[in-house]
């Protein structure tokens, strides 16, 4: 019998020049998530959230799945095993850092380096960007065990491709290529596998050029903004410059200093050096 593994076992980390590479790490279940693997997650992304040495998270696999959804047995016939107290209280593990990453302080990242199914799309939702390597394996396999794509996966598939790309790709449960993924909208780019960690890392250290108040406020307002009304939504994007400027009131001022009076960057070229900004 194998042995199980440990709950501060199914996630892994390491943080490497400021970047902390997150991993599900249960590669012989092809990284399903468990209850076990939720619980430590959250536990995870709260230790790295604020931390000094983290300016951007990135969420992949260990092994060839980034993460072929919950898993059967433990998610779902344990929890049921227990009534409705054991199926709502698994959910909420889940849901909850789900969650806690869509409005995460530092700007995340998903890296799909091999299968993501059913349940793995609402952290891949959840992360701010998504890039895939071009062998991955993306699916709603939901309508071919008898029930239909929930936790959120149904609204990702809705809000990230068109409308008739989403329907047939719940309602027949075939498979996408990391490249047809991209091409339909579930994520940013894909690339060859053996590319997959080098063009997440350039991408990310984009972001850790950028001022991290400002990405925090920009990562809100995009997804704020797509439930509102055009005039709410400028209301809303009025009021939150008018936050940010109070809460990190250097930023404005210095970015404009270098750009009028350094004539050091051009900001639709670049970024302006945020090291050179006082705090």
């Amino acid at each position: 019998m194998a042995e199980v593994r440990k709950e501060e076992d199914t996630v892994a980390y390491e943080i490497v020049d400021r970047i902390a590479w997150v991993k599900f790490n249960r590669p012989e279940k092809r990284n399903c998530m468990s209850p076990k693997l939720n619980r430590q997650m959250k536990r995870v992304i709260d230790e790295l959230e604020f931390r000094d040495d983290v300016g951007v998270l990135v969420l992949t696999g260990e092994g060839t799945a980034w993460s072929a959804g919950m898993d059967l047995q433990e998610y779902f016939r344990d929890s049921a095993a227990e009534g409705l107290k054991g199926v709502r209280h698994s959910q909420r593990e889940a849901y909850t850092w789900w969650e806690r990453l869509r409005w995460y302080q530092k700007p995340t990242i998903a890296m799909v380096n091999g299968w993501c199914f059913g349940g793995g799309y609402g952290p891949l939702f959840s992360c701010d960007l998504a890039y895939a390597a071009e062998e991955a394996q993306f699916g709603l396999s939901e309508i071919n065990w008898g029930i239909l794509p929930g936790g959120g996966a149904t609204k990702v598939a809705q809000l990230l491709m068109p409308f008739r790309k989403a329907m047939y790709h719940a309602i027949t449960g075939e498979n996408l290529t990391g490249k047809e993924a991209a091409e339909w909208g579930l994520v940013n780019e894909a690339v060859p596998a053996d590319e997959l960690k080098a063009r997440v890392t350039e991408v990310a250290n984009k972001l850790l050029e950028k001022n991290p108040f400002a990405i925090k406020a920009t990562k809100d307002a995009v997804r704020r903004v797509g439930e509102m009304t055009y005039d709410n939504a400028e209301d809303y994007l009025i009021r939150a410059q008018e936050s940010l400027d109070h809460f990190d009131s250097e930023a404005r001022k210095e970015g404009t200093r270098q750009f009028l009076d350094e004539k050091s960057y051009k900001p639709g070229l670049g970024s302006y050096d945020v090291n050179k900004q006082k705090r």
